[in-house]
């Protein structure tokens, strides 16, 4: 449905006369670009939707005050583009909010690098540990050092013991149940 610029102004004319049929003729003739326009902004029809009425609302609401000297389908951009932006303050503010009310929870997700103390106690833990390994028979402590302290995979455990991967699977959860059994007497 394209409209010469004069038939435009003269339907824009009759909308701020209050002609409901004028309105009805622009929202029609307008909406495609807007919503388009929304949509590549937004990447969301339902964001773009709702920006898209809310500016034909407003466009009617303040048609007074459009300006002539302008075309009228920026002057809907306009809008459209300032609702955006007001939705996007407004998402940031309320997650915000969310984040202040939530501080203490946001911060410990956010700062993952371990304090002083983690460390000490990360620390006091493996020496614990590897005093616990060495209570074990020492096939058993090398096939642990092997997989968990040098990440070796079985496949790799296997050449490096020169036995078969089952063998060391099987050696690997022996170790790891009598070590739990030390750790448990504790």
């Amino acid at each position: 449905m394209e409209k010469t610029d004069d038939s435009i102004e003269e339907i824009i004319q009759k909308a701020k006369e209050g002609n409901q049929i004028a309105f009805s003729t622009l929202l029609d003739t307008f909406w495609n670009d807007v919503y388009g326009f929304q949509i590549l902004r937004t990447k969301n029809e339902n964001d773009a939707e709702d920006i898209t009425i809310r500016t034909f609302s407003r466009a009617f609401d303040k048609i007074d005050t459009y300006d002539k000297t302008y075309e009228f389908k920026t002057w809907l951009i306009t809008i459209s583009k300032n609702l955006h932006v007001d939705l996007l303050r407004k998402r940031k503010r309320s997650l915000m909010n969310e984040m202040d009310s939530r501080g203490d929870e946001v911060k410990k997700v956010l700062d993952e690098t371990p304090t002083v103390e983690d460390r000490l106690i990360t620390e006091q833990n493996l020496a614990h540990l590897l005093q616990d390994i060495k209570k074990l028979k020492p096939h058993y402590q090398k096939v642990i050092n092997l997989r968990y302290f040098q990440e070796m995979s079985y496949a790799d455990i296997a050449k490096e013991l020169n036995e078969p991967v089952n063998n060391v699977k099987v050696k690997l959860l022996r170790a790891k149940k009598l070590l739990a059994e030390i750790i448990k007497k504790k």
